[in-house]
């Protein structure tokens, strides 16, 4: 098919060329020339394994980059909506740039005589392309939806740092709109012949986004509260008891051969510092938001909030049981990226922590294996030191926030200094007795 996709932002640049790979023509559509002209280049905007081979693999024959959605949109049978939906002051998110997309598409279809379908992918509130998209687009093309064009949505499932692999291979497509929108999708992804597909209307297309966010967003503050209270009793170590918890059957399922299986699930009842990202946090908070404007309060996802908000203080708890005072102290802090495998630093627990530091008087060196130190302007007076063993040499305490396979070298660099520094982990990515000084969530 030809697919004209409307942002190049994560999402956008993502499924642009996972529809290339895919065998379909794809124009990639951005407001940004100069990221248009990087990617006609080769080179994408962000980090993302196995993104830049496939780029290139498919620039010039199923996939090109540019500025002209008119010519884009005239030249494909299906757009896809890509664009941004920041979060606003009071949790809800902003549709400008949807409404903004579909007013633009529409006014091309007002001149393309041929039926058109018109997807939302971004992530947006149930309602949002029946009551805003389209309208916007019936309004300035003088069309009928489901008639001239179809609506449709079409939500992603991507996960950063995996997200080329989701993409390729997922666990699951839905599609909602009307019946004709919907065929186009199915034809659009025909070649997963065999991953379930939930056909169903725009707004529980849109639902079921939120549905699958909120509910990974639930298990990580479920996992922290469990390991929080258990810290306040004593005695009790948060690893062990979500361990106990994977081996239910509920996680971890036995085959025939006598061997098991667990869940992918089970990773987000782990015990750390919080979670971030572009997507948990501000997904939660616009289903919150849409609660309060539907009159339907979600209590349980406030407090699921209130709890990841808590949870970098932890960090701050365990380096005054262990120093004292943070005055003065030289303190480490490894990973300001929200997770591995990924240069996203949008909501990393990391800032509120180097926050908190600076702010209590330590002298504090940043590391990360990918990100760079241009996104520590604003956070005060940090260090930034490119190579790790430098930059834990002289800590008083070492503060793990992102689970980098790096910082597996810990134990190995630690031998090497006298004293050790105290290593607070808050991803418990490390054995508690493979360094001399361990302080861990949930220990």
């Amino acid at each position: 098919m030809r697919v004209a996709v409307v942002g190049a932002g994560y999402v956008g640049l993502v499924t642009a060329i996972g529809l290339a790979e895919l065998g379909h023509t794809v124009a990639c559509v951005d407001i940004d020339e100069r990221k248009v002209a990087a990617l006609n280049r080769g080179e994408p905007p962000i980090f993302e394994q196995g993104l830049q081979p496939l780029l290139r693999r498919n620039l010039g024959t199923g996939l090109a980059a540019t500025t002209n959605l008119a010519g884009a949109v005239q030249a494909s049978d299906l757009t896809l909506i890509c664009v941004g939906t920041p979060s606003q002051s009071d949790g809800s998110i902003d549709l400008s740039f949807v409404q903004q997309a579909a007013e633009q598409i529409g006014s091309v279809l007002a001149a393309t005589p041929s039926f058109h379908a018109v997807v939302v992918k971004s992530t947006v509130v149930p309602g949002t392309s029946d009551q805003v998209v389209r309208p916007a687009c019936e309004l300035s093309s003088g069309k009928r939806a489901g008639v001239d064009f179809g609506i449709g949505v079409n939500p992603e499932f991507l996960t950063e740092g995996q997200a080329v692999d989701d993409f390729l291979r997922p666990d699951r497509i839905v599609l909602g709109g009307d019946g004709r929108t919907v065929a186009m999708l199915r034809e659009l992804y025909a070649s997963f012949a065999d991953v379930p597909i939930v056909e169903t209307n725009a707004a529980t297309a849109e639902m079921i986004k939120y549905a699958s966010n909120a509910m990974l967003a639930t298990a990580i503050s479920f996992a922290n509260e469990i390991a929080n209270l258990g810290s306040a009793i004593g005695g009790i170590d948060a690893v062990d008891v979500m361990r106990g918890l994977h081996l239910s059957r509920y996680l971890t399922t036995p085959l025939p051969d006598g061997t098991s299986v667990t869940a992918p699930l089970s990773a987000f009842y782990q015990a750390g510092c919080g979670y971030g990202g572009s997507c948990l946090p501000k997904d939660v908070a616009a289903l919150v938001a849409k609660g309060r404007q539907a009159g339907s309060p979600v209590s349980l996802l406030e407090a699921v909030t209130d709890i990841n908000d808590r949870q970098p203080g932890q960090i701050g708890d365990l380096l005054r049981r262990e120093l004292g005072t943070l005055q003065g102290r030289q303190i480490t802090v490894l990973g300001l990226a929200f997770k591995p495998d990924t240069d996203d630093v949008r909501c990393s627990p990391a800032f509120p922590t180097l926050t908190m530091l600076t702010e209590a008087g330590a002298e504090v060196t940043v590391h990360d294996p990918v990100v760079g130190p241009e996104l520590l302007h604003g956070v005060g007076d940090v260090a930034y030191v490119a190579d790790l063993a430098d930059a834990v040499k002289h800590a008083d305490a070492i503060v793990i926030i992102t689970r980098w396979d790096d910082y597996l070298r810990l134990p190995e660099l630690i031998a090497r200094l006298d004293p050790p520094p105290v290593v607070v982990d808050g991803r418990r990515m490390l054995a508690k007795t493979s360094v001399p000084r361990y302080a861990g969530i949930g220990l």
